[in-house]
């Protein structure tokens, strides 16, 4: 098997939390607690799960924005752990990251064509002002804005044109990896359209590989070639996403893809509902974590901690107990993956027909 791209192993992040007068830890939270995965070169991984599961640390640890409290990050050969804040600098040119709220992440007091700038600088990539001007130009170009958008401010954008404008800076240096945490939640739903397709495009342009994080099943298919579900720190099912949504085996990837809006209103699944609330990340259950909510958990789940177990083609679920389970139930016509990707380029091209009409 040739190397991934990116491979981490056993990856945690605990948190201390103080309380009391004197600031004491009193305990920690386990937000990320032995995490295995790969992406390989053009590849994107998705990292669904509900909030707090720890999905969006996950995505700031493999950068280092945080550092881990064990485990190992491997990116094109190198352990990122390993480095200097010199040799992580020059990483960094290589691995990028998108944030969910691209005003936050916009500089406002700097000129979209400043922020494109920095990086390049930054980085030595372009040698004087005329070359400079040039890419930013190129940059703007390729995401679907003008040249003359580089004299405006961050303010005077719409929300899908300033991740538009964070996706530019994020390709200004080149990278192999990006990292985009939720990068469409805040947009109108026929933006988030736009904006998966030009990901997309630019991923089969450039062989970007994604680590796409979302708490949205509906989104996630359109754009991942794998996905991998979080449950309290841990990864509990992955497997390529057709295969994902066809078979989902953990209890809890079935209670999620359940949840997702059918496109036909009059259409009927059947839901797997959970009982209670996620257990806190302080004080997470023996055994396996999600026993507390699982319809199917036995007397074993409180005790035994599940590992991730592969089949051998590629689907591994933390759970040895779901062959004995239900068949999950099938998906409704126009609820599978190749006709939802179709259905996801007429909107946006239907809503591009409309902005151009007007």
């Amino acid at each position: 098997m040739s190397r991934p791209l990116l491979e981490v192993r056993g990856l945690a992040k605990h948190f201390a939390v103080k309380g009391g007068a004197f600031g004491r830890t009193v305990g920690e939270v386990r937000a990320v607690d032995g995490v295995d995965f790969r992406v390989e070169d053009g590849e994107t991984l998705a990292i669904v799960g509900e909030s707090g599961c720890g999905k969006s640390t996950v995505g700031r640890l493999v950068l280092r924005l945080l550092e881990p409290t064990a485990g190992a990050v491997r990116f094109e050969g190198d352990d990122l752990l390993a480095l200097d804040a010199d040799g992580l600098r020059a990483r960094r040119r290589r691995m990028q990251f998108i944030f969910q709220d691209p005003y936050a992440s916009l500089n406002p007091r700097m000129t979209v064509g400043a922020m494109l700038a920095e990086p390049l600088w930054l980085h030595r990539l372009v040698g004087d002002d005329t070359a400079r001007r040039a890419r930013v130009a190129e940059l703007l170009e390729l995401v679907g804005l003008r040249p003359d958008h580089a004299r405006r401010y961050p303010h005077e954008f719409s929300g899908g044109q300033r991740q538009r404008i964070a996706i530019a800076r994020a390709l200004a240096v080149e990278p192999r990896l990006i990292v985009a945490d939720e990068p469409v939640s805040a947009l109108d739903v026929s933006i988030q359209a736009q904006v998966i397709n030009l990901m997309r495009e630019l991923q089969r342009r450039f062989g970007l590989a994604y680590i796409f994080i979302s708490h949205d099943l509906a989104v996630v298919k359109h754009i991942a070639d794998r996905i991998a579900v979080m449950y309290l720190g841990k990864i509990v099912e992955t497997a390529p996403t057709e295969e994902l949504f066809a078979n989902p085996r953990h209890p809890y990837t079935r209670a999620l893809l359940s949840a997702v809006p059918l496109p036909d209103p009059t259409a009927v699944r059947a839901r797997a509902l959970l009982d209670g609330d996620i257990p806190s990340a302080m004080n997470p259950p023996t055994g396996c974590a999600f026993h507390t909510r699982c319809p199917y958990a036995r007397e074993a789940c409180r005790h035994d901690a599940p590992t991730l177990a592969d089949d051998g083609m590629a689907h591994a679920t933390a759970c040895p107990y779901w062959p004995e389970f239900p068949a999950p139930p099938a998906l409704a016509a126009g609820d599978r993956p190749d006709e939802d990707r179709v259905r996801l380029d007429r909107l946006q091209a239907a809503f591009v027909s409309r902005t151009e009409a007007s």
